[in-house]
């Protein structure tokens, strides 16, 4: 009893560590432009109750509706009114109940296992970081991790709940993101290798293959597989028709990945296919710090080699068929993701979650082979090193290079000068007499416009356009935001009466904000000045 409450306990100070590298400084980071989508979007739900699968854009709503108690506690239904803090919460919370869903796989993994595996989800650079990230991809691995654990959990029990359990998570994957159809593959793909792996040893394994048999094949499972399956299609329904008031959208979300099939070939996100593995092991591409989460990648190689070894079970404890399944679950994903073209760095924390999980049963493998306290001593001290430099890294990713080009994890991110093009223009609004009211125009691409939707959102005249020759005559806006692009043919719209100032977006590129000379002079007189 004493011993399990030092474990939980440990778990929890895992928890809380996790919760001090997520929570400080949310707002810290500009709003990427990925974000700033997806924040707009679910605002459009915040306030008008309204939201409707797009099958060209966007992927799954669950992001969206698990955000509304946020939204609706600190702000209720103005958008507005809302902060980086009060979406990106949600990713934080996911990432950090991942630590206690571990406790769900126990059996599975050894309790050593357990704690390993939830330290390395708490300090891991690639964890923190996107944990801090209003996208999908957090609530995605969660939600993979709870369908593994109820499966395992299933496995072992039978039970009907544990079967609706699976089916929920399974289908809370696809509400989530389309990527889930990967994970979906490489669990059909190890369940088939277990058990084919199961029942040629079968003869060997005691009652090890008759239960995987029983599992696979019984009555019971099948109806359990039809009570599964049930869960997920109810899930995947009420969300995609949010919550029956759009039929089209169960039908758009098969239909998208058509449209996402195209995006897969689009040049700007094109990898070789080594890119996830070389992030993981050792990133650097300017002078400065180096990254790597190889201590990691290492582990995990041999906590690979120890859960396919024939006496897994008698090395690390646990049970060698779920650490079978993790390990080439983890393989197969990896593989999918690499051979992919298309690459975002955050997408790599789909299977680094599995890493995690067989890193975690490497330590324990180490521990147990290596004979000897000043043996075990020096692979403490070297265990612990890591771990320290784990840790500093994923401070310094997350509360220094957060915007840095050289930090993997910044991809195309908005830089920290375009907060002074937003506090430039935050200002000019107390000075115009309609204040928040005042005429502004955004002329740009899409790719040039966000994320100024969401840092925008409490402006209540505000016109987006593509280019100069869509405004309309006679408009003539107190403040424009210009891509460089646009830049000639939008003075040349509006006439001479402009001040023109530049601040970049992201890297390489420019917007031009043009002030109204009236309202730039008032700004001036009231010390307005020299600097941004």
């Amino acid at each position: 009893m004493k011993t399990n409450f030092a474990r939980i306990m440990g778990i929890l100070c895992i928890l809380a560590v996790a919760l001090l590298f997520r929570l400080p400084d949310l707002g810290i980071r500009p709003m990427h432009h990925d974000e700033a989508n997806q924040a707009v979007k679910c605002g459009d739900l915040q306030q008008y109750g309204v939201y409707k699968y797009d099958l060209g854009d966007h992927h799954g709503p669950s992001l969206y509706y698990l955000t509304l108690p946020a939204a609706w506690l600190m702000s209720g239904k103005d958008f507005a009114g809302t902060s980086e803090f009060t979406f990106r919460i949600v990713p934080v919370v996911f990432g950090a109940a991942i630590i206690p869903l571990l406790l769900l796989l126990l059996g599975g993994l050894d309790w050593g296992i357990i704690i390993c595996s939830a330290i390395f989800f708490a300090i891991s650079p690639a964890m923190v970081f996107y944990s801090r990230f209003y996208i999908q991809e957090m609530l995605l691995v969660f939600f993979t991790l709870a369908a593994i654990a109820s499966g395992w959990r299933y496995f072992k029990t039978r039970s009907a709940l544990w079967a609706v359990c699976v089916g929920f998570f399974l289908g809370m994957m696809f509400v989530t993101k389309e990527t889930s159809v990967m994970a979906y593959a490489a669990m059909a793909g190890a369940l088939l290798v277990v058990y084919v792996w199961e029942r040629r040893v079968g003869a060997g394994a005691g009652n090890a293959y008759g239960s995987v048999q029983q599992v696979f094949t019984g009555v019971s499972t099948f109806r359990h597989c039809l009570i599964a399956l049930v869960a997920a299609v109810f899930v995947w329904i009420i969300f995609f028709s949010s919550f029956f008031t759009n039929w089209s959208g169960p039908v758009d979300s098969i239909l998208a990945f058509k449209s996402y099939a195209g995006k897969s070939t689009e040049s700007v996100h094109l990898h070789p296919w080594y890119y996830y593995l070389q992030i993981l092991t050792c990133w650097k591409k300017a002078p400065g710090p180096t990254w790597s989460e190889g201590l990691i990648l290492a582990l995990a190689f041999v906590g690979l080699i120890a859960s396919l070894g024939t006496k897994s079970e008698d090395v690390v404890g646990g049970d060698r068929r779920f650490m079978r399944f993790m390990a080439v679950y983890t393989v197969f994903l990896t593989v999918i993701y690499s051979v992919i073209p298309y690459k975002t760095p955050w997408c790599l924390l789909s299977f680094q979650s599995g890493m995690i999980v067989l890193a975690g049963v490497g330590v324990i493998f180490l521990f147990n082979i290596l004979r000897g306290h000043f043996v075990r001593l020096i692979l403490c001290a070297l265990l612990l090193g890591g771990v320290w430099n784990l840790a500093k890294q994923s401070w310094a990713t997350n509360f220094r290079f957060y915007t840095d080009q050289r930090n993997p994890y910044v991809y195309a991110h908005t830089s920290r000068d375009f907060l002074n093009l937003v506090k430039r223009i935050e200002v000019l609004s107390k000075i115009h007499p309609d204040g928040k009211g005042m005429f502004l125009a955004v002329i740009a691409s899409p790719r040039e416009t966000w994320p100024l939707p969401w840092y925008l959102r409490s402006f209540s005249k505000v016109g987006f356009w593509t280019t100069a020759g869509e405004i309309g005559e006679g408009m003539f806006p107190a403040v424009a935001v210009v891509s460089s692009g646009e830049q000639d043919a939008v003075v040349s719209r509006l006439g001479a009466n402009y001040h023109l100032e530049y601040f970049g977006l992201r890297p390489d590129v420019l917007l031009t904000v043009l002030v109204n000379q009236d309202l730039w002079d008032s700004f001036i007189k009231q010390g307005g000045a020299s600097g941004k």
